[in-house]
């Protein structure tokens, strides 16, 4: 048999986008006409995609030239820039602006992942686990 492990723990895909973005902004799909397949979320999109990845331990679509394109992480751990007061545990959804928020009735289509750290604060970064619901 044959073993394999990575130092990293996310899955991610090249998506281009209408600009950069930072490591731990949420993506959603983009609806604009620029041909951008992704753009920072908006609040409560049902067009999840995930988040920027920081250092994904696999990259699909790697050779994906664009003028913008990001590392997307689909599944995984992933440091998610965060806003309000988020429990362990808690489903993440968007908040806008390329963040998420706890959510503790989200809708069919919304949710980003699970937070895997208690926040307490205003904005921060905190380590969420992506599709997972």
């Amino acid at each position: 048999g044959t073993s394999t492990s990575a130092k990293y723990a996310d899955l991610a895909e090249k998506y281009t986008t209408d600009k950069h973005y930072e490591p731990g902004t949420v993506i959603v799909v983009s609806l604009d006409s620029t041909g951008a397949e992704a753009t920072q979320s908006f609040s409560n999109n049902q067009r999840i995609i995930g988040v920027v990845s920081t250092n994904p331990a696999h990259l699909m679509n790697s050779v994906l030239e664009s003028e913008y394109a990001v590392a997307v992480a689909l599944t995984g751990r992933v440091p998610t820039s965060v806003v309000g007061t988020v429990r362990k545990g808690d489903m993440m959804v968007s908040a806008g602006n390329g963040v998420a928020m706890a959510s503790s009735a989200p809708t069919l289509g919304t949710v980003l992942g699970k937070a895997l750290e208690n926040f307490n604060g205003e904005s921060g970064v905190i380590e969420i686990v992506v599709g997972r619901l």
